[in-house]
């Protein structure tokens, strides 16, 4: 018998042999043909499996050696259609949930000369005291000393040596530094000559004793400063540093009127800086946080004052 020789048809090069004898009663079963648009049967196991035919079935997941292919959009889309209609959800990959940072706020605008390397106590004593109006004598008195001090020291120098200050001159009591000695005046400049000169220190002094007979005259030393401002804050709205001035045609007028009254280094440059710092004038900068907080004392708290002080020279007047 003539060996088989293998026929490829055309139909599905499936290949068979020629001269092979058929017999009837071969066990073979026939498979019985499948419909065309039926999908491909899939195991259970990868029915129950909550795994996506798209990451776990593709030849490109399952073999290792493939080489990276590039998926054409088109193609991908009708892809998961397909699955889609086979009633398999892809399995949707969600991220970790990413920590937003917390946002800070940025620190308040200051006055320009307040910078992020200015000393903490100036920069605290820009915040809290600077530009607030003042109503107490000791608290004037004190600012007039320091505005005093201001021509051989800067502020960070004085407000860092502030409790010495307060120690040296009886905690800004008028009345107690009016009584000073030439010895005293000799002690405080032997034991603290780096504080201040002692012209300035005999000026401070000299002041004390003017404030007291200013007390007798006004009432207070607060209701004498205050009604060269017609008892209100000048609020000035200088928006750049280089505006505002190192003294005022109004610090002239107060500079004039306390010299004559026998007060000593008060020039219109040191009285102008008494009136910043004491509130008699708010020259904080528009751009600064400062300049509307400032601006909270109302008519009626300097008529409060006002009325304080007259009646309190009504009572001095009488025991006269």
């Amino acid at each position: 018998m003539p060996e088989p020789r293998p026929i490829l048809k055309p139909a599905g090069n499936r290949v068979t042999f020629d001269n092979v004898p058929k017999h009837k009663n071969h066990n073979h079963v026939k498979t019985p043909p499948r419909p065309r648009n039926l999908p491909p049967q899939i195991p259970n196991a990868v029915t129950e499996s909550n795994v996506s035919l798209d990451s776990t079935c593709s030849p490109d997941s399952c073999s290792s050696n493939s080489t990276p292919k590039t998926v054409n959009p088109a193609t991908a889309t009708a892809s998961r259609r397909s699955v889609n209609r086979n009633g398999f959800k892809p399995v949707r990959v969600v991220p970790d949930a990413v920590d937003v940072a917390t946002t800070v706020s940025p620190p308040p605008k200051r006055c320009e000369w307040i910078t992020p390397h200015s000393d903490p106590l100036y920069t605290a004593f820009h915040d809290e005291e600077w530009g607030v109006p003042v109503n107490n004598d000791r608290k004037l008195f004190e600012l007039l000393v320091f505005s005093q001090a201001l021509a051989e020291h800067s502020w960070s120098t004085i407000l860092n040596q502030r409790d010495i200050f307060r120690k040296l001159f009886e905690n800004f009591d008028p009345s107690s530094v009016a009584q000073f000695t030439e010895k005293k005046l000799l002690t405080l400049k032997r034991n603290d000559s780096s504080l201040l000169s002692e012209p300035k220190l005999r000026a401070i002094v000299e002041n004390a004793k003017q404030l007291l007979k200013v007390q007798r005259e006004f009432g207070s030393f607060s209701n004498y400063c205050w009604r060269f401002v017609n008892h209100k804050p000048i609020r000035n709205e200088f928006r750049y540093g280089r505006q505002v001035p190192a003294k005022t045609p109004k610090a002239e007028v107060i500079s004039k009127d306390m010299m004559r009254r026998g007060f000593q280094c008060v020039g219109p440059t040191v009285v102008y800086s008494f009136l910043q710092v004491a509130g008699l004038v708010n020259d904080h900068l528009l751009t600064c946080f400062r300049h509307q907080e400032c601006n909270v004392t109302t008519k009626n708290e300097f008529k409060t004052e006002v009325k304080e002080s007259n009646k309190l020279q009504n009572e001095t007047s009488e025991l006269r």
